[in-house]
């Protein structure tokens, strides 16, 4: 009844704020007109932000409030090791017991680590999940596909833990065979919930679309069982990391073989950051490119897709937005046009009964990955068959070489002696 959501709550605040201002004009002493005054402010501020909650339908249950609020999502959340220099596969590496590993063969294993760009320098927090079939023996040489999920501002990669509820989606979808096994990748993209940095290089600012459409992607590979950046690999993302996934996409084609745009816009905004670029410090507005018209260009999705040269190839295309929010479906509609120059089917997800809000983007969490992981999985096929090919290749190079100088030192003359005159 007095739910998050609920019109009882609403009702409730509104009553007590009543009451207070009613005490505040019929209190006959001063300290308790103001003191009535003061109390006044708790439930109107909390009436905005459960008007915000019920407008982006982020929270439906006081739980869930309670998890993210006290980040009992993420904060218990192991921290992976660093991998690099020791022995055997990852499974050792990620020091499990026997029963976390037989307990991650059912509901795969949530990490958080840290990565440190090694192009970018940038250091943040990364969540890592590697599904069930990780941990299976059957999977042991097989290297998975990802998707890098991207959240929005303000929020952080948690975002698609609670209150997006990606993982059991994810896995009661694979538990059916609706969605091919895949790892997924979530990175903080802005370094704050009070910046906005929209995965840019901007002007005079961090590097941070080369943080996360390289130096992300480029560790996870090298560290876990994971297919190098390519066809597959996908970038995906709500809102703010709708607009980042489309801009990574283009911007760095040959990195991905799908995008998805779950209520993303397709020109870039001002961006939040921090002043002077020192983490924590308090957000300013900012100009991404200052005044160079040609990055602008190559950053506006929407306009810079027009400017591809013909038969260029670039990620296929999933997009979604809220059926009710004009102006996202407007964009995605108008985006979606331009996309079918170069992909002839681009499927658009537009979410009955929701705006832009979690309930869109939860919405079309589903289609997109029945849509992109069957995709995704098959990539990771052919590029594994061709590095096999390679690599009976390069072994049967190896051979052939060594039977060669073999034969040589058989079939090499004996040296003419010399004799003495």
């Amino acid at each position: 009844m007095f739910e998050p959501q609920g019109i009882a709550l609403f009702v409730l605040l509104m009553v007590v704020f009543a009451g207070l201002v009613l005490w505040v004009v019929v209190a006959k002493q001063i300290a308790f007109r103001v003191l009535a005054a003061c109390l006044a402010f708790i439930p109107a501020m909390l009436f905005g932000v459960a008007a915000v909650n019920r407008y982006y339908d982020y929270y439906t249950t006081w739980g869930a409030v309670q998890a993210d609020f006290t980040n009992q999502g993420v904060a218990t959340l192991p921290q992976a090791p660093h991998l690099a220099g020791k022995s055997g596969n990852t499974i050792t590496k990620l020091g499990l017991s026997p029963q976390a590993r037989a307990e991650a063969t059912q509901t795969g294993y949530l990490f958080e680590t840290t990565v440190t760009g090694k192009l970018s320098k940038i250091v943040r927090t990364v969540y890592i999940y590697l599904p069930p079939q990780y941990f299976l023996s059957r999977y042991d040489t097989y290297r998975f596909p990802a998707i890098e999920l991207l959240h929005g501002s303000p929020g952080g990669p948690e975002q698609w833990i609670d209150p997006m509820d990606m993982l059991p989606t994810l896995d009661g979808m694979m538990t059916t065979h609706q969605a091919d096994p895949v790892v997924l990748v979530m990175p903080d993209t802005n370094g704050g919930q009070n910046y906005s940095l929209q995965c840019l290089n901007a002007v005079g600012g961090v590097p941070d679309a080369t943080y996360v459409a390289e130096d992300v992607p480029d560790f996870v590979a090298a560290n876990y069982r994971v297919q190098p950046p390519g066809k597959a690999w996908a970038v995906a993302g709500l809102s703010e990391g709708g607009f980042c996934a489309a801009n990574l996409a283009l911007n760095y084609p040959t990195r991905f073989g799908a995008a998805g745009s779950l209520s993303g816009y397709f020109a870039p905004l001002d961006n939040q950051t921090p002043k002077d670029n020192k983490p924590g410090a308090p957000p300013v507005y900012t100009l991404p490119f200052g005044h160079d018209e040609a990055l602008k260009l190559k950053n506006t999705p929407d306009v810079y897709i027009a400017h591809l040269p013909a038969g260029a190839i670039i990620p296929q295309f999933f997009l979604a937005a809220g059926a009710h929010d004009a102006q996202d479906v407007q964009g995605a509609e108008s985006f979606r046009q331009q996309l079918q120059l170069y992909q002839a089917d681009v499927p658009l997800d537009l979410v009955p009964n929701a705006s832009h809000d979690a309930n869109a983007w939860r919405g079309a969490e589903r289609p997109m990955l029945s849509w992109m992981t069957p995709l995704l999985a098959k990539n990771a096929a052919r590029a594994d068959a061709a590095a096999h090919l390679r690599d009976a290749d390069a072994a049967a190079g190896r051979a052939r070489a060594k039977d060669r100088k073999k034969d040589g030192l058989i079939l090499r003359p004996a040296a003419t002696p010399t004799i003495a005159r």
